[in-house]
């Protein structure tokens, strides 16, 4: 049955190969379930997070498996998240009652839009037209941006009245344990162990135990210092999906829709990129691409995302998307939905686990967003510099705007509008696209809207 479905002779792999393969790429992007409910806890329930963070990557996970027969995984996209819970939610929505609901509305249209697109090709056509530059400029910033929140959440980075930012207390125990997790996930990397994301937070989380039980490590939750142990009361519950599933706010979109299809824009224009060259770069590693380069049977990889994004929107989550991570399971003989499929019952079983995943602080989880921003970084190779000083600029002032204004979407923002002025200024506008006519008139707009309400 499972050779009918999969076709695992015609990809030359085995039933074995392919669950150890799905299981691989668990460990690798496990750290999710950690990570993601401590980013959108700091806005909404992190129990009901976690629940949605897990059955939204489920279901996506097996769509992609059973579907597209990809050994892709899916779920909560780095940099997504801390846009949804940091720039929309605290940044421009934090005078808004309860602005989770209103960023899930944002996510729940990115998601019906995706599935537009996938069903009529525009995701391929828009990607297609946007600077190489650029894109490189948005994943090299979007690392710093995840990095500075790794940081800030263990207390290396701290605000500062003279400097504005500075050093943390090097004595802490959050920011040694913190520092000792990325240290170690690092030298696992090197050594090339599978799943060593995972093993650094949960070593970390382990040495923060002892910390807690020598008296070092101060469990004040008046002081946000939680205990570290975890509790099992209530530990196989749902009551936290209650805090989160269908919590939309149309009406605030309706009656703020400039402002509201900004947020939009922003989460579809990131999840583009996230998307599509996650998907690309581990179909090339498992040899799935044809004679032309091209994704075979591409639009059903995107209508996963697109639909595990509006499930995800649904019960309480950011953004779904295909995760890098999946190479690791291709590394290690996945060729088929089988490796997805595998993936996917995993992260049925860790939802019995939420009181473990659940009590993982924020100072163990930093240690990934630290590593994750470097690879995340590592996009900056491929910048050209030395050509077309649109291409150039577009891509410095997106990096250094979304840095210094902590705010992705900023980024994304500025890049667009220095690249199509200057294309104009420099008499290159053969260059401009319609598509990135649009897009430059969406962040007019957006400024336009700024501007009033600050007026």
């Amino acid at each position: 049955m499972l050779e009918k479905i999969f076709h695992l002779k015609e990809h030359n792999t085995d039933v074995k190969t392919e669950i150890l393969a799905g299981i691989t790429t668990f460990l690798s992007m496990a750290y999710i379930l950690a990570v993601n409910p401590n980013i959108l806890g700091n806005v909404m329930n992190s129990n009901g997070v976690f629940l949605a963070t897990a059955i939204a990557s489920a279901i996506a996970t097996f769509i992609m498996g059973f579907w597209a027969n990809y050994p892709i995984a899916l779920s909560a996209g780095m940099g997504l998240n801390a846009y949804f819970a940091f720039t929309v939610c605290i940044g421009e929505l934090g005078d808004e009652p309860e602005p989770f609901r209103i960023a899930l509305t944002a996510v729940f249209v990115e998601g019906v839009i995706f599935i537009l697109m996938s069903l009529f090709k525009f995701r391929e056509a828009l990607v297609n037209g946007i600077p190489k530059n650029l894109k490189f400029a948005i994943s090299t910033g979007i690392g710093l941006f995840v990095a500075l929140i790794g940081m800030l959440d263990a207390g290396i980075v701290v605000s500062n009245e003279s400097t504005t930012i500075g050093m943390g207390d090097l004595s802490s125990p959050t920011v040694v344990l913190a520092l000792f997790g990325f240290l170690l996930i690092v030298i696992l990397a090197h050594f090339k162990v599978k799943g060593a994301v995972l093993y650094g937070i949960i070593l970390t989380w382990l040495c923060g135990i002892g910390a807690q039980a020598i008296g070092w490590y101060d469990a004040d939750p008046a002081t946000g210092a939680y205990s570290l142990i975890p509790s099992f009361h209530d530990a196989f519950g749902f009551s936290g999906l209650a805090e989160t599933a269908f919590k939309f706010n149309f009406s605030w979109a309706v009656e703020h829709i400039f402002q509201f299809i900004a947020i939009v824009f922003s989460f579809l224009f990131m999840d583009l990129f996230d998307t599509v060259g996650t998907v690309v770069g581990v179909a090339d590693k498992a040899n799935l691409l044809d004679k032309d380069g091209n994704l075979p049977k591409a639009g059903r990889v995107f209508m996963a995302d697109a639909i595990g994004t509006t499930v995800g929107a649904c019960l309480g989550t950011s953004t779904v998307s295909s995760f890098v991570e999946s190479s690791t399971g291709v590394a290690v003989g996945g060729r088929t939905g089988l490796t997805a499929v595998t993936t996917g019952v995993m992260f049925l079983i860790s939802i019995v686990l939420s009181p473990i995943f659940l009590a993982i602080p924020s100072f163990a989880t930093a240690p990934a967003l630290i590593y994750v921003g470097m690879l995340m970084f590592s996009s900056c190779r491929k910048i050209d510099f030395d050509k077309d000083i649109a291409d150039t600029v577009s891509a410095y002032i997106s990096i250094i705007m979304m840095l210094l204004t902590y705010s992705i979407a900023n980024g994304i923002m500025f890049g667009v509008l220095f690249w199509v002025v200057l294309k104009i200024f420099t008499g290159k506008r053969k260059d401009i696209s319609p598509i990135m006519y649009g897009i430059f008139i969406m962040f007019v707009l957006r400024i336009a809207a700024i501007v009033t309400n600050f007026m």
